[in-house]
């Protein structure tokens, strides 16, 4: 059976070392949510750095999610000291339970206040594709789909919530997700 992938990226407005005091804040509150999240059902498993420390994401061991990546667009910096970034990479039975996570409880209170936090770069900062079973997505792979809705829009390859597509490449839509003019339900 598919299971979904969800590659989310954003730029914060300090780096990760030394971040101002609202960044300071969503570092703070990003373990609070993954927790929350990862018991949400429908959820997976994310990608977790083996031997990362805050601002050494690219040098990081992610296992079977491959070596880190970040879209073209990104130019804030690389290095422990100028990394400012904030990218998860995770993988979801099914866009309901994602769509469910991301917009209730203690994640949905963070973005509300993602502008407190990210700066607004004009590019997607999410996106959704279908994996097999057993193929764990790599942190390439959702650079590749991002950079790909950002060009392309929605398609099979690469969607966002407002105009998802199943499995098998067709158009779909889930009740309460998406323009509300040609829901199914």
């Amino acid at each position: 059976m598919p299971r979904l992938a969800l590659y989310t990226f954003g730029v914060l407005k300090s780096p990760l070392v030394d971040p101002a005091s609202l960044t300071r804040e969503f570092y703070d509150i990003g373990g609070a949510v993954y927790r929350t999240v990862s018991r949400h059902p429908g959820y997976l498993a994310h990608a977790e750095a083996a031997d990362a420390d805050r601002g050494t994401l690219f040098e990081a061991d992610w296992g079977a999610w491959g070596e880190f990546a970040v879209p073209t667009w990104y130019s804030k910096g690389r290095t422990r000291e100028t990394t400012a970034l904030a990218a998860t990479l995770s993988l979801w039975t099914a866009l309901r339970p994602a769509f469910d996570a991301v917009y209730t409880g203690l994640h949905r209170e963070a973005l509300n206040r993602r502008y407190d936090w990210f700066e607004r770069t004009g590019h997607p900062n999410y996106v959704f594709w279908w994996v097999a079973d057993g193929v764990t997505p790599t942190w390439r792979d959702g650079v590749s789909r991002l950079e790909h809705l950002h060009d392309q829009g929605s398609v099979p390859r690469a969607f966002t919530y407002p105009h998802p597509f199943a499995p098998d490449g067709t158009a779909t839509r889930i009740n309460g997700i998406g323009p509300k003019s040609d829901e199914v339900p």
